[in-house]
């Protein structure tokens, strides 16, 4: 469903199976902002997040997370790890392209 947002609306996207895919994906492309889920196979999204704060070249990446839990604790691990914001499971289309005009503002 986000994917199929975000083709509907004509962002140029890459996808990404685990986390250590994605880390591999951010090191081989440059990207403007990274959507993770928080469960996947391998490492978890906040992981992935915390590796990516800490790389130079990523560390100001926005990154926003999306998960099936949606409470207040969830959103504070979000935070805790390094994320520009979180958003639950089903993505609501108006709330994820509001998120992502609002991060990838000049």
């Amino acid at each position: 469903m986000v994917l199929c947002a975000l083709l509907k609306d004509a962002y140029d996207t890459k996808v990404a199976v685990s986390g250590e895919v994605a880390l591999r994906v951010l090191q081989a492309a440059a990207v403007d902002l990274v959507l993770l889920d928080v469960m996947m196979p391998g490492l978890d999204g906040y992981e992935v997040c915390r590796r990516i704060r800490a790389t130079p070249a990523t560390a100001t990446l926005p990154v926003v997370f999306l998960t099936a839990r949606d409470t207040p604790e969830d959103a504070a691990l979000a935070q805790a790890a390094g994320g520009n914001g979180h958003l639950a499971k089903p993505v609501d289309p108006t709330r994820l392209h509001a998120t992502l005009a609002r991060l990838l503002a000049p």
